[in-house]
């Protein structure tokens, strides 16, 4: 007989304990998509390694989703319920960013994935240590920014002349991805209010002040991962 815990919703009762799980919801449904979307990207790669390789990524994704699943009915929730707010707004991202190449599928893949990760990673530095971990469990790459980063800045070096329309490429992807971060902190106050606990800045002036403060260190790690590409002007 199955042991698992049924999902309890009325266990969930505090803001706090709400935040939590958006942040689960929203980072299950994301690992969710990025497994569809590396998958997707492993089927485009010109060579049999490198089809290898992300189609490993995405399997690694897929089992991240998993482990969130099993903590949010361990928590008393349902998995569907906590990804549903989600959806729309992680949809509207990656249909605003489909890529038209396999080397802006990669820049997409890891600038997109980058700073949606310092997100989460944010937002679970005010949570508890078990939460915590978890978190920067399931957002560890696993040697997959190397490999992008890699492949991206061997093919600028083989055509200098990418160099400029994948920075700008990687530019939008930063715009579009704030916009809808922003987007999901007014929807959801409770993620917000525990995003703002997180801002080390003296200025308080509400939550969603203190999100835009944050948003906008989100993008100091940009130009870091333009140099690793070799799309740094």
């Amino acid at each position: 007989m199955s042991s698992a815990v049924a999902p309890d919703p009325s266990r969930v009762t505090t803001p706090v304990d709400r935040g939590v799980i958006d942040l689960l919801g929203l980072l299950a449904y994301a690992e969710l998509v990025s497994f569809f979307r590396l998958a997707s990207d492993a089927e485009l790669a010109p060579t049999l390694a490198d089809k290898a390789e992300l189609a490993a990524f995405a399997a690694t994704e897929q089992a991240h989703h998993q482990v969130l699943r099993r903590k949010l009915v361990e928590l008393g929730v349902d998995p569907e319920e906590a990804m549903q707010p989600f959806i729309a707004p992680l949809d509207a991202w990656h249909a605003h960013t489909t890529p038209q190449t396999w080397l802006e599928s990669l820049v997409k893949a890891y600038v997109g994935d980058g700073i949606a990760a310092d997100f989460y990673r944010q937002v679970a530095e005010v949570t508890d240590p078990e939460i915590r971990e978890l978190v920067v469990d399931v957002l560890s790459e696993e040697g997959r920014a190397e490999f992008i980063a890699a492949k991206v800045k061997q093919a600028v070096a083989e055509e200098p002349t990418l160099a400029g329309r994948l920075a700008l490429w990687a530019r939008r992807l930063v715009g579009e991805a704030l916009s809808q971060a922003q987007r999901v902190a007014l929807d959801r106050p409770q993620l917000a209010e525990l995003l703002a606990k997180g801002d080390s800045s003296e200025e308080r002036n509400g939550d969603l002040a203190a999100v835009s403060r944050i948003f906008a260190r989100l993008t100091e790690s940009h130009n870091a991962r333009l140099q690793a590409m070799g799309l740094a002007g």
